[in-house]
C-alpha cells in the first residue's frame, strides 16, 4: 500500500474550538484539514506542515490521582472542559512518546491525558501487598479506573505497543467509554493460548526478548541492565530514528519505578503461559481470548520502518467492523510512531473523533 497523504483544506466546522486563538494556533500547526468523509472518498490521509519531533521537552502540567489500585502520575494539557483524549505508551517507552502530540491536540481544544502505565514513572501501587500484575486486561482496567477518577465518561483512546493493545481491549470490553481509538499496528489483543503454537524461526527471532524474559537469567539481566536493554530495543524497533541522549534519558527515568521490572517480566511471562494471572480477571481474559471484533471507530497506523514484530494490516482488517481507516506513515518512521511522527498521530486522533459526525 502506498503511503497515505494528508489533506490541505480545513473544515473548521468539524472541530469544536474553544476560542478564536485556539483556531489560529491549530490552523498554523495542522494546516488545512479535509473532513473525514472527504478523506474516505479520496483515499487520502492527512498531511499538514511538519512538526519537528523533539520540539517539546516537557508537559505543561503533571499531576497524581488515586485510581483503582494505583496512584497514577499523568501529564495533562488543554482545556479541562474540552473533549477528552487519553494517550497510552508502551514498553519500553513512557509518556514522553506523546510530548509533541499533546500540545498539538491541546491547541485544537482537547483535554489531553497522558498517564504513566503501572510500573512506569510516578505511578505507584497503593498497597505493597498488591500483586505486580502485567496481564493485558489489568492494564486496560487501570485506564477505566483513571477515567472514573477524572470523571471522564467517554474519550478517544490512542496508543502504541502496550498502549495500542490497551486501546483495543477498552474498545472491546467497554465500548461505551471509547468515542474512537487510534491503534498503531492495529489489532493486538492476544492470549496465552494463542501463543502456544510456535511461529516460523524468522518470526520467533523477532521475539527474542520475550524468551529471554522467560528465564531467571533474563529477569536478573533486565533488572541489572534496564536502561541499556531498553535503549537497544529503541534502536531495533526504530532503526531509522536518530534519537539523542537527552530524548532517551527523559524516558529512561521512568524505568526507575520500583515496580517496573516485576510488571514487565510478568507481562511477557503471562503472554507465554509461563505465569498465572489473577483469578478475578479470568472472565475478562476469556472474552479477550475469543479475539472479539472491535466496533468503535478506528484508525490504524503503521510506520514504514517499524522494526518491532507487527502484523500486516491485511491480517487484522476483519477485526474492525465500525468506521475504519488504515494509514502507513512514511519517512523512516519506526515503532515509537507518536514521538517519531507526532503530526500524523495527532491528526489521526482528530480524524477518528470526527468519524461519528460524518
Amino acid at each position: 500500500m502506498n503511503p497515505l497523504k494528508m489533506p490541505e483544506d480545513v473544515n473548521h466546522q468539524r472541530r469544536r474550538f474553544l476560542s478564536t486563538a485556539a483556531m489560529t494556533i491549530t490552523a498554523v500547526q495542522f494546516g488545512m484539514l479535509h473532513s473525514a468523509k472527504a478523506e474516505a472518498a479520496s483515499g487520502a490521509a492527512p498531511e499538514g506542515p511538519s512538526v519537528k519531533p523533539g520540539s517539546t521537552t516537557s508537559f505543561s502540567s503533571m499531576k497524581q490521582i488515586e485510581a483503582g489500585l494505583l496512584n497514577v502520575g499523568y501529564g495533562e494539557a488543554g482545556p479541562t472542559d474540552g473533549p477528552a483524549v487519553i494517550l497510552l505508551h508502551g514498553w519500553p517507552y513512557d509518556i514522553y512518546s506523546f510530548v509533541d502530540v499533546a500540545p498539538l491536540l491541546a491547541s485544537a481544544g482537547y483535554r489531553v491525558i497522558v498517564p504513566y502505565l503501572r510500573g512506569y514513572g510516578s505511578t505507584r501501587f497503593l498497597s505493597s501487598d498488591t500483586f505486580r500484575n502485567g496481564q493485558q486486561s489489568v492494564v486496560a482496567l487501570d485506564i477505566i479506573h483513571l477515567m472514573d477518577a477524572l470523571k471522564i465518561q467517554k474519550a478517544v483512546v490512542a496508543g502504541f505497543d502496550w498502549g495500542a493493545r490497551t486501546a483495543d481491549i477498552m474498545a472491546v470490553l467497554w465500548p461505551e467509554r471509547c468515542k474512537g481509538i487510534v491503534s498503531v499496528s492495529g489489532y493486538l489483543i492476544g492470549s496465552p493460548a494463542a501463543n502456544e503454537v510456535p511461529l516460523p524461526p524468522a518470526a520467533e527471532l523477532k521475539w527474542w526478548y520475550q524468551f529471554y524474559f522467560a528465564t531467571e537469567r533474563g529477569k536478573q539481566g533486565y533488572s541489572k541492565h534496564t536502561r541499556d536493554f531498553n535503549k537497544l530495543i529503541w534502536q531495533l524497533a526504530s532503526p531509522k530514528w536518530d534519537f539523542d541522549a537527552a530524548t532517551f534519558d527523559r524516558s529512561a527515568a521512568s524505568y526507575d519505578n520500583p515496580d517496573h521490572v516485576p510488571v514487565v517480566i510478568h507481562n511477557y511471562r503471562w503472554r507465554m503461559g509461563l505465569a498465572e494471572g489473577e483469578k478475578r480477571y479470568d472472565d475478562l481474559e476469556k472474552r479477550l481470548a475469543e479475539s472479539p471484533v472491535i466496533t468503535v471507530p478506528t484508525i490504524a497506523l503503521e510506520g514504514d520502518a517499524n522494526g518491532a514484530p507487527h502484523p500486516p494490516d491485511s491480517a487484522y482488517r476483519g477485526k474492525f467492523s465500525g468506521r475504519y481507516a488504515y494509514r502507513l506513515i512514511s519517512g523512516g518512521v519506526g515503532h515509537n510512531l507518536p514521538q517519531e511522527a507526532p503530526q500524523a498521530f495527532a491528526q489521526a486522533v482528530i480524524d477518528v473523533d470526527a468519524f461519528d459526525r460524518h
